[in-house]
């Protein structure tokens, strides 16, 4: 069957020129939409996850007082008390390894033990691009244009997880206390973390642009990855305000305020994230989001958190931070309080992994796949198992769809004259064609609805297969496909294709293009003439385009885009005929192949 297929699949040299043509443009386009629309620079699927308010974009960009300004903290202007000498300190829990400075009361590495680092061998590091000027959870009194405290702080260990920094200092002649304690726990990817402030007249003089301090989060998460390389990998700024979150998908460049209500902030990757949410919501004044280059050519991707004034003498913030997956596995666990060990609940932290919409889809989805992945013990046999467990469940579908199809054929004659009939009374022409649909048991809708279900399926399987956590690491076939969560690859080349920055042979990608054009063929056996030319070009040209967008895809995605290929073309082939059998039975005609009529014959010579 292959080989009668393959011998179909002729092209003549109008169509050959228009798919080179339209694959060199998609290329194009490919290398220089990260040039010329660097917010469009992201994953497909940005654009039905990210729905950036057009009121959050009026804001003026602040990058230039956040980066390089002279100005001086309000703490820094006159110290108190003793000089200390900076320290580095290293916790260790059973899930991370985090190393904190006495210079700000900063964190400056947390690795996550239990979660490695392909590139580096190690635990993937959440706290990265750290510079002297921006770190981790690091403080700036006043808003989020003030640069971060850069004084040495005194270090008491109150325990092997439990440490405390302090700084005396003198801000407009009244003498301020600053602490910053963090508190870790064994089992816990959510640590704690207080902000203590005593004044020996009021805090208020800490304002400055009406907030009193301004908490942030690591420059940018790990673990560390070339955009040009993985455009599969993201970054969001998330926010939640007790109802639902709002997720922003990051381009280079950003830097903006989000002055709505929110409860807590995050911001996440496919795989990681980090969420900072305070005890007492109430004491946030707004957010900010971040993605300015600043390191190596390397953007941020950073969350601001600015603190109401404060009154008063002493004053106590408590923060719970999460650093760690971002799956509903760990994520769940802050929301009902005896499932953790600090006792916090209705923290929704899960909301970070919410898919929108069809997140309840995909809840189904990964229930059956986990279901099969426990029986066959590997992930990649899961995904095959379960894109087939789907196609079978759809075909009564699809069936139903070419069904439909095959009725609009039967009708259409009629329902063209009726338009013509009463082209000027659309009343009437609306009413002719309601008799004809109810006389012929004719639904214009049933060959949608089939369509608009299937759709559904596909986006959220791209969704579930493109950022399921467990993916990550996860071997199908060792030596070509050992992490399903990135590319496969059968060769390393030693150097980098030019423009498409490509360094691997990948076989997936290829096979995938291959039975999408087998797919494309089949389902055109039987069908309308193929003369058209847009017809031609989605069954030719789009899977070389696609060749191209996806071929640094997760090979767990064009994993089930391939078997869904695959056994679909069984199924079409089952259509097929049942269609020509029902043609026959209607009295429609099959279309001929076009002939071509030989060069002499178009020229009018015999």
């Amino acid at each position: 069957m292959i080989q009668s297929l393959s011998k179909e699949i002729k092209l003549d040299k109008n169509t050959i020129i228009a798919i080179v043509l339209s694959t060199i443009v998609v290329v194009a386009s490919f290398l220089l939409q990260p040039i010329l629309f660097p917010q469009l620079r992201q994953a497909p699927e940005a654009e039905t996850t990210t729905e950036v308010q057009a009121e959050e974009n009026k804001v003026a960009d602040l990058s230039q007082s956040l980066q390089g300004s002279s100005e001086a903290t309000v703490l820094a202007e006159n110290s108190a008390g003793e000089t200390y000498a900076e320290e580095k300190i290293t916790i260790n829990t059973d899930v991370a390894e985090i190393v904190l400075t006495s210079k700000g009361g900063d964190i400056i590495s947390y690795k996550l033990k239990n979660h490695l680092d392909t590139d580096t061998k190690e635990g993937v590091q959440i706290s990265d691009s750290i510079s002297e000027t921006n770190r981790t959870l690091a403080l700036s009194l006043g808003g989020v244009e003030s640069p971060i405290i850069n004084e040495n702080f005194k270090v008491t260990k109150t325990d092997d997880k439990t440490i405390l920094f302090t700084k005396d200092f003198i801000v407009k002649g009244k003498k301020v206390t600053l602490g910053k304690r963090y508190s870790f726990k064994d089992g816990e990817n959510v640590f704690k973390l207080d902000i203590l402030l005593h004044s020996d007249g009021d805090l208020s003089v800490l304002t400055k642009n009406d907030v009193a301090y301004t908490l942030r989060t690591s420059p940018q998460i790990g673990p560390h990855f070339d955009q040009k390389q993985n455009r599969y990998e993201y970054r969001e700024y998330i926010t939640y305000n007790d109802k639902k979150a709002k997720k922003i998908r990051l381009s280079n460049g950003q830097f903006r305020k989000y002055d709505k209500d929110f409860t807590w902030s995050a911001i996440a990757g496919k795989y990681f994230t980090e969420i900072v949410a305070p005890s007492n919501p109430d004491i946030i004044a707004a957010g900010y989001y971040s993605s300015n280059v600043e390191i190596e050519n390397y953007a941020n991707a950073q969350a601001f958190t600015e603190r109401k004034p404060i009154s008063g003498t002493d004053v106590e913030d408590t923060y719970y931070v999460y650093f760690g997956p971002r799956n509903e596995k760990d994520l769940l666990r802050y929301n009902v309080s005896t499932n953790n060990g600090w006792g916090i609940s209705n923290k929704r932290f899960n909301d970070v992994s919410n898919a929108g919409m069809l997140s309840w889809l995909e809840k189904i989805l990964k229930f059956i796949l986990e279901m099969v992945q426990k029986v066959v013990k590997n992930w990649g046999v899961a995904i095959i198992v379960v894109t087939i467990l789907l196609k079978l469940a759809l075909f009564p579908i699809s069936k139903k769809q070419s069904m439909s199809t095959l009725k609009m054929q039967e009708v259409q004659p009629r329902m063209q004259k009726i338009q013509e009939k009463y082209a000027n009374n659309k009343p009437k022409q609306q009413e002719e064609l309601a008799k004809l649909y109810k006389e012929t048991g004719y639904n214009p809708a049933s060959g949608c609805l089939p369509m608009v279900f299937q759709f559904l399926i596909i986006f959220a399987m791209y969704n579930l297969f493109n950022n399921y956590f467990e993916f990550r690491g996860a071997s199908f076939i060792p030596g070509w496909i050992p992490d399903l969560s990135v590319g496969d690859s059968i060769y390393t080349f030693n150097f980098t294709i030019p423009l498409l920055g490509w360094n691997s042979l990948r076989l997936l990608p290829i096979i995938y293009t291959v039975s999408q054009l087998f797919f494309g063929k089949i389902t055109q056996i039987g069908g309308p003439g193929q003369s058209n030319g847009t017809m031609k070009f989605m069954t030719y040209g789009m899977p070389i385009m696609f060749f191209f967008l996806f071929y640094n895809a997760p090979s767990g995605l064009l994993l089930y885009w391939t078997v869904s290929n695959a056994f679909q073309m069984g199924q079409q082939l089952i259509i097929n005929k049942m269609t020509k059998a029902k043609k026959a039975e209607m009295g429609i005609a099959t279309a001929a192949p076009e002939k071509k009529l030989p060069p002499k014959a178009k020229k009018g010579k015999k």
